[in-house]
């Protein structure tokens, strides 16, 4: 079976549902996207991973498995999605250490939390691509809205009528969201400091 290469096209929590988050992921030489809805504490791990400007104070769980790995020299060098069995996605991770590689069974959000920390590529195979993967079309009035947020309302609430915003920043200053995101991440408030970042990246932007 051929492999697909993916790249995380997004990730966004649900407007509707608390706890629920979708992890979007793009074929690399190609337009269907692989939605995979995952728990917070992932979410925000990945998430964090993918935002370099956030920096937590003490390392996650997933920080903690990289330094560890880093230290008895075993590198992370692929993740691949192999299988999708009634909706949930199963995932190896192929690593080595001394020339040796070893495959590691692992939930996908926490392959790919892994992933981004080695910069490891990720793969699926075609068969699941071709069964679970999407394209998506917008109308007109979806234009400005992120995708990922479209898709990630679709999958966890199954809502077709799709909220916008959660949080309203938009009466507060560039430097006062800033504050507000160096707090967040000093009292480790990780989903707030991506909601924030999220907010100082699309005005600064503009």
């Amino acid at each position: 079976m051929s492999l697909v290469r993916l790249n995380i096209k997004g990730i966004s929590y649900s407007q509707t549902q608390n706890g629920a988050y979708a992890l979007i992921l793009n074929e690399v030489e190609g337009d269907r996207k692989l939605p995979i809805v995952i728990g917070a504490f992932e979410a925000q791990s990945i998430a964090i991973a993918l935002e370099k400007e956030i920096k937590p104070p003490r390392p996650l769980t997933h920080d903690l498995f990289k330094n560890f790995a880093d230290r008895f020299d075993i590198v992370v060098k692929q993740v691949i999605i192999h299988k999708l069995v009634d909706g949930v996605f199963y995932s190896s991770i192929i690593c080595e250490r001394d020339k040796i590689e070893e495959i590691i069974d692992a939930r996908t959000s926490d392959a790919i939390a892994l992933a981004l920390r080695f910069s490891a590529p990720i793969f699926t195979y075609k068969n699941i691509l071709d069964k679970a993967g999407i394209y998506l079309s917008f109308s007109a009035k979806d234009k400005d809205q992120k995708e990922e947020e479209i898709l990630s309302e679709d999958i966890v609430s199954g809502n077709e009528d799709v909220a916008k915003a959660s949080e309203d920043y938009s009466a507060l200053t560039l430097q006062e969201l800033h504050k507000m995101l160096e707090a967040a991440v000093t009292n480790e408030d990780y989903e707030k400091a991506v909601k924030l970042r999220d907010e100082i990246s699309k005005r600064e932007k503009k």
